[in-house]
């Protein structure tokens, strides 16, 4: 009895410590800032330097433009680097979500800014005719698979490098492709010449052989590299673990069989394992992703909704978590830690909000489903965390955070950009560059200049500096646009949290203007192909400022909202979005699309020469 009774509490104190030590080894979230959905920045301080680039935008009226196909459901990119490329990868559907066919596009880049045209890395698969999915009515004719993978890429303990991909049946637009019950895994190899090498399969699903599918498998390869490379990833358990919506609900290679959805991962120094889910769940191994210490638990203090989440270490030794802070897909922010476990900012990568252009299943607002570049597959020079995600389950972008991770600078600004060595110019700049609204730095007639080109009816580029922060000011820059007809620039004064205090604009009818409270006043008409130089001093204690051009007389104003201190300036060829909002609906009956989606504006272009700013 006295045995008994002591092992019961011997085995209540190993469930107490049990507990107590995964509560102080889960991720979590101890800072203090939170989003704020209202504004499609969250009213986050941005991550300093971001550079966000679309690097292809669908256009189904312009196949040309986008993909060569005018496919307008594109959607969960992954991104590698290797042989001193950036990859990035792609599902694509002709509208919507799980409706086929499928394929999938990979894109590359060599300095991550400059990106090729899309190529098909794994083509459209036709599913037998007469094939029936157990427990889903309907019998296929005609139908082609429905791709969806977790994992697009894989680097061999050789420097052989792999891009792979997920053929899964969709009888129905409700019938989800990941089900267990698809056709299997492919892969194939990209070469050093950037060449593709045939397609195997790696991994069957239940059901699915060499005798009735269209490729062959890995194994009937002669390359003998090429079979040791696919055994070496099928051995790896957090390798493995990427797969788990897609393979076999009893597949042995999957050790937590749990349906736990996008799994990213990281190790901390002592050689435990980080695992990251979507709703921001998490738990930790010690052996290497063979089993894990806890069920998946939410991370304490983290917001995210169904999207994505990616987590990885730094280059500086310390780590990333990035995510949509809200239940919502916007914005996309990052938030780093020490020691991989205490999470303590919250920063802004992506914060602008374009609305949906094409109709289709399951499409949301925002950037969203989010991924890095896995731990062994590869690490840029530069140092910085690269990222990718698509807009809207639309667009497909890449955003580059410079490391350490920042909210602030020092110094005054003095971006004088002729002056700047070349490579260097943008910095510390924050950009949002886009394949018909360009922001980059171009050369005319031997001067280096900022420039920002428009001709995309649904969205603007967008450029900001962050300054340090300050009640009294003064703001310089000098803007020379190419035309007084059409388009318009508008310059912000923000505060830390992006809110607006001063804006100028030169707008379409050849007037400059400032926002007077609920109106706008002409300060004076501009011209073409004319230099201007503005001087703003600013006082946020008496919510007064002046604004000179090209050392005119002077014209005041007032902030037209109050803050505490300016820490923002930012250049955009557009007015402020506010739709969506968090009541717009998403699924509508009909996914019809915006009208004239087709359509281009006349090319607007303003150019920036310089920005420099001195506390007072």
């Amino acid at each position: 009895m006295k045995l008994g009774f002591k092992l019961i509490i011997a085995t209540l104190c190993i469930c107490v410590v049990s507990v107590v030590h995964a509560q102080q080894d889960t991720v979590k979230y101890v800072g203090e800032t939170l989003s704020n959905i209202d504004y499609h920045h969250g009213m986050l301080s941005p991550a300093v330097g971001v550079h966000a680039i679309q690097i292809m935008r669908a256009s189904r009226e312009h196949p040309e433009k986008s993909d060569g196909f005018g496919w307008t459901y594109n959607h969960a990119p992954n991104i590698a680097y290797w042989n001193n490329t950036f990859f990035v990868q792609y599902l694509s559907d002709p509208v919507g979500e799980h409706i086929p066919p499928s394929q999938t596009f990979m894109l590359r880049s060599k300095d991550g800014e400059n990106w090729s045209f899309p190529e098909v890395s794994f083509p459209i698969y036709s599913i037998p005719d007469g094939y029936q999915k157990e427990g889903v009515e309907g019998v296929a004719k005609n139908l082609k698979a429905t791709m969806h993978q977790r994992m697009g890429f894989f680097t061999s303990s050789d420097n052989r490098f792999f891009t792979l991909a997920f053929y899964g049946i969709s009888m129905n637009p409700k019938d989800s492709p990941n089900d267990g019950n698809g056709i299997g895994r492919v892969i194939r190899e990209i070469y050093k010449d950037g060449s593709l090498g045939p397609i195997y399969f790696i991994r069957y699903n239940h059901g699915w052989n060499e005798s009735n599918t269209n490729y062959p498998f890995y194994k009937s390869n002669r390359d003998k590299g090429f079979k040791k490379a696919c055994e070496e990833l099928l051995s790896q358990s957090l390798q493995m673990q990427q797969w788990v919506e897609e393979a076999d609900r009893d597949d042995p290679l999957i050790p937590l069989k749990e349906q736990y959805k996008a799994f990213s991962y990281y190790h901390i120094p002592d050689g435990r394992v980080v695992g990251l889910w979507k709703h921001a769940l998490t738990s930790i191994s010690t052996d290497g992703g063979k089993s894990w210490q806890y069920d998946p638990l939410r991370a304490p203090g983290f917001v995210n909704s169904n999207a994505k989440i990616w987590g990885q270490k730094t280059s500086d030794g310390r780590y990333a978590t990035v995510y949509n802070p809200s239940e919502f897909r916007w914005p996309l922010a990052v938030s780093t830690s020490d020691d991989g476990l205490n999470y303590t900012d919250l920063l802004l990568v992506h914060g602008e909000l374009s609305r949906i252009r094409y109709g289709g299943a399951y499409k949301s607002h925002g950037p969203q489903y989010v991924r890095g570049i896995t731990e062994g597959n590869g690490t840029p020079p530069d140092g910085n965390m690269w990222l990718t995600y698509s807009v809207n389950k639309e667009d497909i972008w890449v955003a580059s955070v410079p490391v350490p991770v920042k909210s602030s600078v020092d110094e005054d600004v003095n971006d004088i950009f002729n002056n700047i060595p070349d490579g260097e110019e943008l910095k510390l700049w924050n950009t949002y560059d886009l394949k018909w609204a360009t922001a980059n730095i171009e050369k005319k007639d031997g001067v280096k200049w900022l420039t920002l080109r428009d001709q995309d009816p649904f969205d603007y580029p967008r450029v900001e500096r962050v300054t340090p922060f300050a009640e009294k000011m003064e703001v310089t820059f000098t803007v020379k646009p190419e035309q007084s007809d059409h388009g318009m620039l508008q310059v912000e004064l923000q505060n830390k949290q992006g809110l607006p205090s001063v804006r100028l604009i030169f707008d379409s009818d050849a007037n400059l203007k400032q926002k007077m409270g609920y109106r706008l006043r002409n300060i004076m008409t501009y011209e073409a192909g004319k230099e201007y130089t503005i001087k703003l001093t600013i006082d946020a204690t008496s919510r007064l400022y002046t604004i000179n051009v090209n050392g005119e007389k002077d014209v005041k104003g007032i902030f037209f909202m109050p803050t505490d201190g300016i820490s923002r300036v930012m250049f955009r060829t557009g007015e402020q979005r506010h739709y969506p909002t968090v009541d717009t609906p998403v699924d509508t009956p009909n996914y019809d699309d915006v009208p004239f989606t087709g359509a281009a504006i006349p090319e607007a272009v303003f150019n920036i020469k310089s920005l420099t700013t001195k506390k007072l």
